[in-house]
């Protein structure tokens, strides 16, 4: 009986000990460095389109011109 009360009471102390503890975790910031970021974008192609569109009547109407 008394083997089976200091088990008992063992095991409460065991589960019930990590209960009264207290953690503490500091962790330290490092500061954080912000670089700008260069973005080149080749638009090249939707100008040639977009320029080619615009002058379409005039490469139409240049082969109608005659020259003597």
């Amino acid at each position: 009986m008394i083997r089976k009360t200091f088990l008992l009471l063992a095991g409460i102390i065991f589960l019930a000990a990590p209960g009264c503890t207290q953690h503490k975790v500091e962790v330290e910031v490092a500061p954080v460095e912000i670089k700008p970021i260069h973005i080149t974008i080749d638009v090249n192609v939707k100008v040639d389109k977009a320029l080619d569109d615009f002058f379409k009547d005039v490469d139409t109407a240049e082969g109608g011109i005659k020259t003597k």
